[in-house]
């Protein structure tokens, strides 16, 4: 085994013929980062890829290589509402693309269109500018945004926004104008796909801490019970950390009313037929592990559905057309 070293940390490289190579998280290591990971990208982005991203290189190249990763939501939360020929000849926009993993997805998944990722960190947009560059991906671009709370200036109109896992970490202040200045350069008739984002009332909070009803707690008593109950957060992370970490999600009712008033109807789309309601779009997404225990929350969810069990749902997988 080779040893690479970048800024990163140190990686263990086997080299395993046909331009694929397995690498492997030396240190640091971390509780939750993925330590080794078979890819084909080239050993330079690699190398670039570490010294960006530490003990989290094997995650972020899987977000692009593994169909099980940011393919697999895609493909249920953007494709059971809309059929990817629908996207032909169009122009999405990726924001908050990140390192451009969902930006190669998206090119790999949709029919000939135009993409545009946007990003605020120089860094990540330099590494997703690699990413394009070692798949020769034609019509895709990134742009870095100018502040958390602004779009580049002149990137014109789309007739799909990608949201993905962005409205959780944006701070309460930010959200409803960051939303808004996103919802006016989506097209009459376009689509904006918010998804990944934890549901602010389930009754277990699953993307920050793991606790149970601390999503019905004020702030200050749920910061204290974060701090003091959580393995998974630091004893001294403020409010205002937890805030961008997403430890608290949206609600659909919260969305819908700051694109309210913001030009253009907000109208709240069905998942296609054949996928069936929104529970169904939820359950479709998980893993096989636990199985059985996620099955019985489906049943659950199912039972309760006519007492508004919707609002259960961990995560909010939303599409909105902008109706005229």
């Amino acid at each position: 085994m080779e040893h690479l070293r970048t800024p990163g940390g140190e990686l263990g490289v086997e080299m395993l013929g046909g331009g694929r190579h397995r690498i492997t998280v030396l240190e640091p290591r971390a509780p939750g980062a993925r330590l080794s990971w078979v890819t084909s990208y080239p050993l330079a982005l690699v190398s670039e890829i570490h010294a960006a991203k530490g003990r989290w290189v094997c995650d972020e190249i899987m977000r692009d290589e593994d169909p099980r990763y940011v393919e697999h939501a895609i493909r249920h939360e953007v494709f059971g509402y809309v059929e990817p020929e629908r996207f032909a000849g169009r122009r999405v926009l990726d924001f908050g693309c990140g390192a451009g993993a969902s930006s190669m997805v998206l090119k790999r998944l949709l029919p000939p269109c135009e993409i545009v990722g946007v990003e605020l960190q120089e860094r990540l947009l330099d590494l997703a500018r690699l990413r394009a560059a070692h798949y020769g991906a034609e019509r895709v671009r990134f742009v870095q945004s100018p502040s958390g709370d602004r779009l580049p200036a002149g990137i014109g109109v789309f007739d799909f926004v990608i949201f993905s896992a962005v409205f959780e970490h944006l701070l309460p202040a930010v959200r409803g104008p960051l939303l808004a200045l996103v919802w006016r350069h989506l097209a009459t008739g376009g689509v904006l796909f918010l998804n990944q984002t934890p549901q602010r009332w389930a009754p277990v909070e699953v993307h920050t801490t793991w606790l149970p009803l601390i999503n019905y707690l004020p702030d200050r008593l749920a910061h204290r019970a974060a701090c003091a109950f959580s393995g998974r957060v630091g004893r001294d992370d403020d409010w205002p950390a937890l805030l961008r970490a997403g430890i608290r999600g949206g609600t659909v009712g919260e969305i819908l009313g700051i694109l309210e008033g913001c030009g253009g109807r907000p109208a709240l789309l069905e998942p296609r037929p054949a996928v069936g309601d929104a529970i169904d779009l939820w359950y479709g997404k998980l893993s096989a592990r636990h199985r059985w225990l996620k099955r019985g929350m489906w049943a659950a969810l199912k039972a309760l559905k006519p007492f508004g069990s919707a609002r259960w749902i961990p995560e909010l997988s939303l599409a909105i057309r902008k109706a005229g």
